[in-house]
């Protein structure tokens, strides 16, 4: 059988990585740490510090059309960052629902891995416990979706070497 995934963190380097974060600011206190944490991430994995801007929204439902921007600017792959916390009404969904449909409208239409880092949670402690890195007690999102970034970076790049080669 061929592998094409990363086993470890280790196999995770691609220097040079042009990966660009779009966060939204509304919950800027949690989605801006998981963008720190994502960016942290992806330049210990040799990504391109130039090549990683930081791109900021209002919300979440502006994350894809930015993200399909930057998609097509060359970047390698985009992280989306954003927090969409339950209400009293369906806003909540309508809001979340846009974000995901439209970050995977984007990445299909592109060919460009763009990557889901939006929490949907019913309270802000819920976010908290995702958002914050580990060291503060969280569960480090921001990393985890670096670290997806870079292994279907790699799957792509094995891929596409595959269909050059021989």
């Amino acid at each position: 059988m061929h592998q094409t995934t990363a086993n470890s963190e280790a196999d995770l380097r691609r220097p040079g990585t042009r990966a660009a974060i779009v966060v939204s600011t509304f919950h800027h206190e949690l989605t801006g740490a998981m963008a720190e944490s994502a960016r942290r991430t992806l330049l210990e994995c040799g990504a391109d510090p130039d090549g990683c801007p930081v791109h900021l929204v209002p919300g979440s439902f502006e994350l894809p059309i930015v993200a399909r921007a930057l998609a097509r600017a060359g970047h390698d792959c985009v992280l989306c960052f954003g927090l969409v916390v339950q209400g009293e009404t369906t806003h909540d969904h309508w809001v979340a629902h846009g974000a995901v449909e439209g970050i995977l409208r984007a990445s299909l239409e592109t060919d460009v891995p763009i990557h889901l880092g939006v929490l949907t949670v019913r309270t802000i402690d819920q976010a908290r416990a995702r958002a914050l890195p580990r060291a503060q007690g969280g569960q480090d999102k921001g990393a985890e979706v670096a670290l997806a970034a870079l292994r279907t970076l790699l799957v792509l790049d094995a891929i596409r070497a595959r269909r050059t080669s021989p």
